[in-house]
């Protein structure tokens, strides 16, 4: 069963490629079947797609509500304004820290809460809020990938600047992307073959772009 009779917390995580958002929009439909209000959420600096939807790399679609990264508190409100009994945060790691306490909030409401996100960033460092929401939750959905490289399994994310590993110092979140198109890209790698360039700052360069 997916529901249960007291809330929980469902944390899906993984690297990029891993399927995290059908996960999250197969377990958003399924609540619809069982008549549950739902409010999905993302953060703003999401906008690879339109505003008013969350669409997975296998082109499935969800109505979503965007708030601002800095501000996840603004999930309370529209949970309680819309009344609904399951909240769906996607790309839960460009939250700020406060997202967690959201999350607590939420489950101590009656409300449910299924967060999808990366849990580690392009470096394989722990990403945003991630850690805690994994530490706090209820049910975990770990999912891995392939690698672009080897075709063995994914479990990091790869990002690649003008085709070359990003340097360990560039900026976490970049929002808009860089001036050029297609400039900047991610792939699913293994642990072999994951890689990150030494920091710009000690081969003089200045971090945020040339």
């Amino acid at each position: 069963m997916l529901y249960r009779a007291d809330p929980w917390l469902h944390v899906i995580a993984g690297c990029m490629s891993s399927g995290k958002t059908d996960e999250l929009l197969r377990l958003l439909r399924r609540a619809e079947i069982a008549r549950r209000r739902i409010l999905l959420v993302r953060p703003d600096v999401d906008d690879r797609t339109p505003a008013e939807y969350a669409e997975s790399r296998s082109k499935a679609r969800y109505p979503s509500t965007p708030v601002p990264r800095q501000q996840p508190v603004r999930i309370l409100a529209l949970a309680r304004e819309r009344d609904v009994d399951l909240v769906g945060i996607e790309e839960a790691q460009f939250f700020d820290s406060s997202l967690v306490s959201v999350a607590e909030t939420l489950r101590q409401s009656g409300r449910h809460v299924i967060a999808s996100g990366l849990n580690t960033d392009f470096a394989g460092r722990p990403f945003g809020p991630m850690p805690q929401l994994l530490a706090l939750a209820d049910e975990i959905t770990m999912l891995s990938a392939i690698c672009v490289v080897c075709g063995e399994t994914a479990t990091r994310t790869q990002r690649l600047v003008g085709g070359r590993p990003a340097a360990v110092d560039d900026p976490l979140i970049i929002i808009g992307g860089f001036d050029a198109p297609a400039v900047e890209t991610y792939e699913a790698r293994c642990l072999r073959h994951h890689e990150v360039a030494p920091a710009r700052s000690a081969r003089g360069v200045v971090a945020d772009g040339d």
